[in-house]
């Protein structure tokens, strides 16, 4: 299912896999934090999360793009990846 070439697979990729390590990681970071009393939640800055999700987007689009030959999903992904830079740069940079 994963091995076809076409742009919506790619948006859709480039779109889930951000929020599925960001929340991932938010959820890890709780847990540790309900453990060990001295951690706090906010340990880490929900943009720094939300800019390590989209960092993960880089590594799905080498696969698509550089092993699988890809293109069409390759700049599906890519597209997701501004769509949520662009996103990142308008809510936490350009304040």
């Amino acid at each position: 299912m994963l091995k076809k070439d076409n742009w919506l697979l790619g948006i859709i990729l480039g779109g889930v896999s951000p929020l599925v390590i960001y929340f991932a990681l938010v959820a890890a970071i709780e847990y540790w934090a309900s453990i060990d009393k001295r951690l706090h939640p906010a340990l880490i800055e929900k943009s720094t999360l939300l800019l390590v999700g989209i960092f993960v987007n880089m590594f799905i689009f080498r696969y698509y793009m550089v092993n699988l030959r890809f293109d069409k999903t390759g700049r599906g992904i890519l597209l997701a990846t501004f769509i949520y830079a662009g996103y990142f740069l308008y809510r936490y940079i350009g304040q």
